[in-house]
């Protein structure tokens, strides 16, 4: 079943933490929420202390008064199970149930996620929280939902408790049945690492090189993947039973978590924690024409391939920053407001804001919210007015519609987890989809993320006309014969190197790469290389002449072979031994095509690939716009939204080639030229 935010509703909130506020100011702080529109608050994620200040006591005072008066003032409260944070009295009796790094050496209590997900002693705990929290909240008019934990996998997403190592003998256990299988999927024969005994297996462990067996590390991210889950799944079943009335998300998307699997598993939605600045910070800003804040849109398609519409549960407001690290700038004059549309235009029905007023005390002073310490009026508090009434007027018009692309690109966790150590293919991937996210952006056409699972059918690829797979080294039987479907059936698939010559096991197959799609491209790679030095990278040489000589063939270099008369070389290598050998080639299938290109794609190559497959763009028949605006198509039943969003501090122009309506002026746009404002968003029904 899909997973999306139910109803045509739209909720617009923050997040709110009454134990860390003197009660005589929640009327206060509340009444403004209301003044400003807020519909909605989170609360509780933290607070384990409050709910059970001694092991076995419950108590609910708090929290009650909190949410009755947030009730009293027209709020909804969304409350969080405070499994992030464990109390010193749990951690004190309980060591075992803190995390120890790769070494083994202990975390200690302070903090948070300083927890094991694998300590039965944990789980049992946390059992009991939820089931006192939920009996206790379970027909409260005032709690409309509940957030699991908080951020599963941040902070540390590798677990190497004495637990943990426990529960992975008993996962592989479970997985293999016996030892001469798990030694088979490992290949433990190469460097005698055969086990005799279930006792002698455990995680990874810190070895004389840096490196680990490549087979047991595939393993422990897919054992981590399904012991989150796990702990998630306790906590969802308990409010499952005993508060069936309320929905249950909860939020992130991190790391070694198969995020897919636990939302049809466990959640009615999935929610995100939107900050966009990060990207400013630790992304691209040394490329060029970086992408900065708007490569935010790449994170959040990736979540709209979750839950078709989601929660922003997270939405920045401020400067962002611990004390000791992850300092950023502030959001200039109207970027919180170009933000949460960029949210919205990507899916999410449901945003709040974080926080009500930013912290004066513990690690995150610095990270900003809405109100100052000081709580006089500032930009934030205005700019988050005018986004509230501006969604007031629109939000249940747009609420319930869906994104719609003809383009996605192909992901899934068993590759993405394999290449955290392989580096022949796991940096092809990021820098690939990084630049046809790029191209795709600039040319103004959407794209979804197609995630590859056990489930995926081929509805699920044909409802797109292009699929791009940048280097899926791991590909089964299974995906193979469903990719080749889907290009039999008129699809169009765009493959990178180092594709489909590894087993699910990780272990490379014995026959020509790129493996099980070399039919399906009709070529084989006769020889290849890593290019190690940017300077070294060769260019491409386009057949057809319509691109310029300098286009790169990055990072990696498969030297490809046709094996077939119907193969079309499109374009040949420009440099180092194998100068005019094919780079990239297009191979009719069906009524379809598939294309390998050897190398990890550059921006150049990308866009060299949308001309000829001729994609147009979502603004095709009604704008001209310039590429510094993202755009976005949200589709409602038989109406079309077009959601236009400068990144820029400059104004930019658009030329409307036909009159549509301005949902946030609330008039028509006539022909002609549009102007969009510095960091501006234009809302327009098509």
């Amino acid at each position: 079943m899909e997973k999306t935010i139910p109803g045509e509703k739209f909720d617009l909130g923050v997040c709110y933490y009454p134990e860390q506020w003197p009660e005589a100011m929640w009327a206060d702080d509340y009444r403004r929420m209301r003044e400003i529109g807020f519909t909605i608050v989170r609360m509780g994620e933290f607070a384990w202390n409050f709910f059970e200040p001694e092991e076995g006591v419950f108590a609910f005072d708090l929290f009650d008064r909190a949410i009755d008066l947030a009730h009293e003032h027209g709020l909804q409260v969304i409350l969080g199970t405070p499994t992030a944070t464990p109390p010193a009295w749990m951690t004190y009796k309980y060591p075992e149930i803190l995390n120890a790094n790769f070494d083994g050496v202990q975390y200690q209590h302070g903090l948070r996620r300083h927890y094991n997900y694998s300590s039965p002693i944990y789980r049992e705990y946390c059992a009991k929280i939820t089931e006192a929290m939920a009996r206790h909240y379970a027909n409260n008019p005032g709690v409309v939902g509940w957030q699991i934990d908080n951020e599963l996998n941040c902070e540390v997403n590798v677990f190497y408790a004495e637990a943990d190592h426990a529960a992975f003998r008993k996962w592989v256990q479970e997985k293999y049945g016996t030892l001469d299988a798990l030694n088979e999927a490992w290949g433990t024969v190469f460097w005698n690492q055969s086990y005799s005994d279930w006792e002698q297996v455990h995680l990874p462990r810190p070895a004389p090189s840096k490196s680990v067996n490549p087979h047991q590390a595939l393993d422990e991210k897919r054992f981590i993947s399904d012991n989150t889950i796990s702990f998630a799944r306790l906590q969802a079943d308990i409010l499952r039973l005993l508060a069936p009335t309320q929905w249950v998300t909860t939020n992130g998307m991190f790391g070694h978590l198969d995020s897919h699997a636990m939302t049809d598993e466990l959640l009615d939605f999935f929610s995100f924690d939107s900050y966009p600045n990060f990207s400013t910070i630790w992304n691209d800003a040394e490329r060029e024409n970086p992408l900065m804040d708007r490569s935010n849109s790449n994170q959040l398609t990736k979540v709209r391939s979750i839950s078709p519409t989601f929660c922003i549960m997270e939405q920045q407001s401020g400067p962002g920053g611990w004390v000791n690290t992850m300092g950023q700038s502030a959001p200039k004059p109207g970027q919180m407001r170009l933000w949460t549309y960029q949210s919205v235009a990507h899916g999410a029905d449901m945003v709040l804001f974080f926080r009500w007023r930013t912290a004066t005390f513990g690690t995150e002073i610095y990270w900003h919210g809405i109100n100052d310490y000081h709580n006089r009026p500032n930009r934030r508090v205005a700019e988050v007015a005018t986004i509230s009434q501006e969604l007031g007027k629109i939000g249940e018009v747009i609420a319930g519609s869906r994104f719609t692309a003809e383009v996605a690109i192909l992901h899934d966790y068993d590759n993405e987890w394999d290449g955290e150590l392989d580096q022949y293919h796991g940096p092809l991937t990021r820098e690939s989809e990084y630049n046809w996210g790029k191209a795709l952006q600039f040319s103004h056409i959407p794209y979804d993320y197609l995630y590859v699972q056990n489930k995926t059918t081929l509805d699920d690829l044909a409802r797109y006309k292009v699929l791009i797979y940048p280097h899926p080294a791991i590909m089964s039987e299974e995906t193979a014969e469903l990719l080749k479907q889907y290009a039999a059936a008129g699809g169009k698939l765009i493959f990178g190197a180092r594709s489909g010559y590894k087993d699910q096991r990780g272990h490379c197959r014995m026959t020509p790469f790129p493996g099980l799609i070399a039919e399906l491209c009709g070529i084989t790679v006769e020889d290849f290389t890593l290019v190690l030095k940017e300077a070294a990278t060769p260019n491409l040489r386009w057949i057809d002449g319509g691109d310029d000589a300098s286009t790169p063939a990055r990072l990696f270099n498969d030297i490809l072979l046709p094996e077939s008369g119907s193969v079309e070389t499109l374009a040949l290598y420009d440099g180092d031994y194998y100068t005019g050998k094919p780079a990239l080639t297009r191979n009719p299938y069906g009524s379809g095509e598939a294309y390998y290109f050897g190398a990890a794609f550059s921006r150049e190559v990308a866009d060299g690939l949308i001309r000829r497959l001729g994609l147009q763009p979502a603004t095709a028949g009604w704008a001209e716009l310039p590429s510094e605006v993202e755009v976005a198509i949200r589709v409602k039943r038989d109406r079309r939204f077009a959601f236009i969003l400068n990144y820029t501090d400059k104004p930019v122009k658009a030329n409307l080639l036909k009159e549509l309506e301005d949902l946030l002026e609330g008039e028509r746009v006539r022909m002609g030229e549009l102007e969009i404002a510095p960091y501006g968003v234009k809302v327009l029904e098509l």
